[in-house]
């Protein structure tokens, strides 16, 4: 996994540091995204898109756009022409491997009656699929907490909402993000959060998770079992093998 914060931190301070110039981005973005493209233009996108996953997946956000381009076998002028800044196109697949991961929760949650094998299949979707190495780095940059809570529907703590269903002791500890309050590119972070903490907490409450799990240790599983490694089949070998040592970890023991 490569999940460089500073370089994401230093992109996304490109959008923060100029309003008008983040208007002015998003505008393009959102006209690019909805604009019919002729064939060649789509195929160049989805050749960007692809390479842009591998080229992160592999290298983590600090990778240069040259290299995007060079595994997309085109001009860099052409990434930037869809792309106008590195920025809007590492949070374009930033959203669209977070919507994946929320995608994947929300199928273990509605095919799967067991809480164990709802978690289980979530984890072992998800590794597979490697979105672990694209995992935007405020999904993982959580802290654990312990606070006095009256019961299910307790006031988010640093604007973290936890769902509804939980029920807190007064003392469990509870996962929050750093910042305030989400802002309008953390909505799908915030929605992964919310779905994953569903998977954790049924499992907790059946007995089959160990009570000290949190969602932040989930997602540290999904990151730390998608390898990037050379050969495709040493990658997957490895993952599964390292994925059953996690879960391994993650279920309770009897006392």
């Amino acid at each position: 996994m490569h999940i460089q914060d500073s370089h994401w931190s230093s992109a996304s301070a490109v959008a923060a540091a100029g309003t008008v110039g983040t208007a002015a981005g998003n505008g393009r973005e959102d006209a690019a995204r909805t604009a019919p493209l002729r064939v060649d233009a789509q195929r160049n996108l989805e050749h960007v898109l692809r390479a842009a996953r591998e080229v992160f997946g592999e290298l983590g956000y600090g990778a240069p756009m040259e290299d995007v381009a060079r595994r997309a076998r085109v001009g860099v002028g052409t990434v930037y022409r869809r792309f106008p800044s590195k920025d809007v196109l590492v949070r374009r697949i930033a959203e669209e491997e977070t919507s994946r991961l929320t995608d994947q929760a929300r199928a273990a949650l509605g095919q799967e009656d067991e809480p164990w094998s709802a978690l289980s299949r979530f984890l072992r979707t998800s590794v597979a699929s490697g979105a672990g190495r694209l995992l935007p780095p405020q999904v993982l940059r959580v802290g654990v907490v312990e606070e006095e809570t009256e019961g299910p529907g307790a006031a988010p703590v640093d604007g973290a909402r936890l769902p509804q269903q939980w029920t807190p002791s007064a003392t469990e500890l509870r996962l929050v993000a750093q910042r305030p309050a989400p802002e309008p590119d953390d909505v799908g972070t915030t929605t992964l959060l919310e779905v994953v903490g569903q998977l954790v907490e049924r499992a907790r409450a059946a007995g089959e998770l160990r009570p000290d799990v949190t969602v932040s240790d989930v997602l540290l599983v999904i990151a730390t079992a998608a390898p990037s490694l050379p050969d495709a089949a040493q990658q997957a070998a490895a993952s599964a093998r390292l994925l059953d040592i996690l879960l391994e970890g993650l279920r309770s023991r009897p006392a």
